[in-house]
């Protein structure tokens, strides 16, 4: 493969040097020795870069072509990467002027908008005075003003008009209409994107090859508002990456499929005739694991389509889309029998054996996604690095994470991406709550955060409940906790999410043979007359592996783990003002129906979907109940 390298650089050299004597030649003005110079200086450098390009890990199957734009698209963003995080290391040891002049631009930015006029925001020269004029926000301060701007109404909260309408996944709520600009997509990319894959490049250096990445995404449906802004989810879609998407497994017509299902059909055959595939990445790890639970049930097929070079019937693919796709396909009996002895191994360590030069899974595996990246790291992923890179949300980037292989994961709030404030945990129910600026919180200490951002929000309170656990220079670096609106309290006793699940996990551990795989919760008071007035309770739905029936005893363990863990819930159950938690086993597969619901709901799409720990709604915890076997 390296020949047509060397041929090319020394036709490119001679080609240059030609040139060279034939403008000298020309009677221009160029040193008799200039011409040869140039040419030598010229093939060296094609030599050098084909020498580079050759010494790396290469794709199965790829063009010349399409390796160069690989490695150009590499450097420049590795340069982008390591200038960025320069910046960022500079704003840490000055976070409160970082913060302020980040602040002042955003203000400066919209002050001559309605909302900006409204709150004087010309007059505001310091985060003082902001948090003295501005209340702190919720989304119903919003709500109205977001509908303008969907009508057609310019310069109501922000200067520019919206690229989308950006929809929250509705994890602990109805999904949340925001607005998203250039400058929220601009940040997300210099100061997340950029930052990430040079400390990806720093602590994993293998992936600093021209591998293919098999990247699990989807195309949303977008629908459009009044003014013909598209409503839809806010983040990485093949529509957004098509200039990339030569650097992925799955070829560009399997994105027009509609289904998902069949999208990650697509996805897992192109990946599986790859063997040389570097990195698993989606935006979750739930997509990844169940992307591996979809791969353990339709092995079979997908292996006959690699043996036949043909794509199953079961697809429901337009005629014009498979046509595309099965021209890319090739018979590769060799390939199938490889997979075929892998897969009849078992699925336990499978990544690694699919792909022996697999280096990396890259997703998002705190929060709601811990459960999944640990299944995936103990089951079908052993033996491979995992990189959860940002906190983020539909409100645009939040942290990065400089330390990808310390099993906690930490994120470094970036300075310039927000301006934050944090109101106190223990304030969070009061009605005018004070709140600290980055240079004013304490480690150990658990917040709410209360962002200005760059796409209309103004000290809005999002929800979530971070963890200081230390700083970087000046800057916090936090542990996500808990969503406000994911925590279980019958009676104020405020179990999070982190704390629950760390009990399930106990508790798990004491029942033979069982392992987790999904799990719900529900407060009692949801189902109304159906409980027979019980006493308040928690009604938990779990799904597991390696188990089809639960003793009373194992069941009652639950009970007793979250008793040790939390003082508070354990009082309340000794006075007897919380009853007992009812524990459901639920059949295989119900978790992954369950999300299938969730997102026709809220309109959200795979690429953002995350489960609900706590669930709000009646529809969903009636279709667990359904689901229960044990």
């Amino acid at each position: 493969m390296s020949f047509p390298w060397i041929y090319a650089a020394l036709a490119f050299g001679f080609s240059f040097f030609s040139v060279a004597i034939a403008v000298n030649g020309n009677n221009l003005a160029m040193p008799p020795a200039a011409p040869a110079v140039v040419g030598i200086c010229a093939l060296t450098g094609m030599f050098l870069l084909w020498r580079d390009i050759s010494s790396k890990l290469k794709g199965d199957q790829r063009t010349w072509g399409s390796l160069l734009g690989q490695y150009a698209a590499v450097k420049a963003v590795g340069l982008l990467g390591r200038r960025q995080r320069r910046k960022l290391d500079l704003d840490t040891v000055k976070v409160k002027e970082a913060q302020e002049e980040t602040l002042l631009k955003r203000l400066r930015k919209n002050a001559d908008t309605c909302y900006g006029r409204q709150y004087n925001f010309s007059s505001i020269k310091d985060s003082e005075a902001f948090r003295a004029l501005h209340p702190i926000t919720t989304y119903e301060h919003y709500r109205e003003l977001i509908q303008r701007i969907a009508a057609g109404e310019q310069k109501v909260i922000i200067a520019e008009r919206p690229l989308i309408l950006a929809m929250t996944s509705g994890t602990s709520g109805p999904s949340a209409m925001l607005l998203s600009t250039k400058a929220t997509n601009a940040e997300f990319f210099l100061q997340g994107v950029a930052v990430c894959l040079d400390v990806m490049r720093e602590a994993f250096p293998e992936t600093d090859s021209l591998q293919r990445t098999a990247k699990l995404f989807y195309t949303p449906t977008f629908r459009q508002s009044e003014a013909g802004i598209p409503i839809g989810p806010n983040s990485s879609t093949p529509a957004s990456s098509r200039h990339m998407l030569n650097l992925y497994t799955t070829p560009a017509p399997a994105f027009e499929v509609p289904s998902e299902k069949d999208t990650l059909y697509l996805h897992l055959l192109f990946a599986l005739k790859d063997p040389t595939v570097g990195t698993l990445e989606s935006n979750f790890a739930s997509t990844v694991f169940y992307a591996f639970a979809a791969l353990q049930e339709r092995w079979q097929e997908l292996v006959e389509d690699v043996h036949s070079g043909t794509i199953s019937s079961s697809l429901s693919l337009e005629p014009k889309v498979r046509t595309s796709l099965e021209a890319l396909m090739k018979a590769d009996p060799q390939r199938a029998a490889q997979l075929q002895s892998h897969f009849q191994g078992g699925f336990s360590g499978i990544a690694k054996r699919l792909w022996p030069h697999l280096h990396l899974v890259l997703a998002v595996d705190s929060g709601s996604n811990q459960i999944y990246g640990e299944m995936l790291r103990d089951h079908y992923c052993k033996g491979v690095p995992f990189y959860s890179p940002f906190y983020a949300a539909t409100e645009g980037l939040i942290g990065v994470n400089l330390w990808p292989q310390e099993s906690k994961r930490r994120y470094l709030l970036c300075p310039r991406s927000m301006f934050c404030e944090f109101l106190p945990e223990s304030s969070l129910e009061e009605e005018t709550p004070r709140t600290l600026l980055m240079e004013q919180v304490k480690q150990g200490e658990s917040y709410e955060l209360v962002i200005t951002n760059a796409s209309g929000l103004y000290r809005y309170r999002m929800g979530d409940v971070v963890k200081v656990v230390g700083f970087y220079n000046q800057c916090p670096m936090v542990e996500f906790q808990y969503r406000r609106g994911q925590m279980l309290s019958l009676r104020g006793e405020k179990v999070s999410e982190a704390l629950f699940l760390g009990a399930l996990k106990k508790a798990v551990a004491q029942w033979p043979g069982a392992q987790l795989v999904d799990y719900s919760c529900a407060e009692s008071g949801i189902l109304g007359d159906s409980m027979g007035g019980s006493d308040p309770h928690y009604q938990v739905f779990v799904e597991l592996k390696g188990v089809r029936n639960l003793t009373e005893e194992q069941r009652h363990k639950l009970d007793v783990c979250l008793q040790q863990d939390s003082a508070v819930y354990r009082s309340f159950r000794i006075k007897g003002s919380i009853g007992p938690m009812r524990v459901q086993l639920v059949a295989d597969g119900a978790f992954r129906e369950l999300r299938k619901r969730m997102m026709e709901h809220s309109l959200t799409s795979p690429n953002t979907f995350k489960m609900q720990r706590v669930l709000r709604r009646k529809e969903f915890v009636d279709f667990l109940l359904g689901k229960t076997v044990s």
